[in-house]
């Protein structure tokens, strides 16, 4: 990477970049049905914009069972052998604009794209390459690294230098997501944040968080890449 890469774009997987059609869902239910012998009910579980390890910990915290590593570590192994029998099973998508968005920047020299999710990072790689989009990403901070996901910017700066050998700083990163929580997650270490509303949070709910940007999607390239001067 040269000297001229002066953006780095972070991106949120689900609801961001692609939807899997609930395959993530279906795989953490049938996850928890195994696991505890129930119905796999998630109720008063939040999924959306949480980091995979969280989820485990709410779930094991709804069952009163003791949160260990091992146990979060072993539950998300049974997730991920179930992610991948369900994610050809749905009906999921590339969201608008975001395939045309990377093809676009992954070339720029003065752009980076990585990844800040709060998948597991097998996980990340299990869901965009399904959609062949896995390619676009050459680093990225995951569930892996901490399950807050206000904890993951500093990761993902790390990433970023080591990959590309410029130390970006928070004014340089846009964060992109789809809820509340990435928004936070942007604003927790000082980069700029840009909402969709294509996932689960509605478009008010996203401007209730104070995003330094909103879409309703991705769709207009040109606009998106005017307004945002990338």
């Amino acid at each position: 990477m040269t000297e001229r890469k002066k953006r780095l774009l972070l991106w949120d997987i689900d609801g961001t970049l692609i939807t899997t059609g609930a395959a993530g869902q279906r795989a953490i239910i049938r996850a928890t049905a195994q696991w505890f012998g129930d119905d796999g009910d998630l109720s008063g579980v939040e999924i959306a914009g949480r980091t995979d390890a969280g989820i485990a910990h709410q779930i094991l915290e709804k069952h009163r069972e003791l949160i260990t590593e091992e146990k979060v570590a072993a539950f998300l192994d049974l997730y991920l052998e179930l992610l991948e029998q369900e994610l050809p099973r749905s009906r999921g998508s590339v969201l608008p604009g975001v395939r045309q968005l990377l093809e676009k920047f992954a070339p720029r020299p003065d752009t980076a794209l990585g990844l800040l999710t709060g998948n597991l990072k097998r996980g990340a790689q299990l869901k965009l390459a399904h959609y062949q989009l896995w390619h676009f990403f050459d680093f990225g901070a995951f569930a892996d690294d901490h399950h807050d996901r206000n904890e993951l910017g500093a990761f993902a700066l790390e990433r970023a230098e080591q990959e590309t050998g410029i130390k970006f700083s928070p004014g340089q990163v846009d964060v992109i997501g789809d809820t509340g929580h990435d928004i936070a997650c942007g604003k927790a270490f000082g980069a700029r944040t840009i909402a969709v509303s294509t996932g689960s949070w509605s478009r008010e709910n996203l401007a209730a968080q104070k995003p330094d940007f909103l879409f309703d999607d991705l769709g207009n390239v040109d606009d998106a890449i005017a307004t945002l001067g990338w």
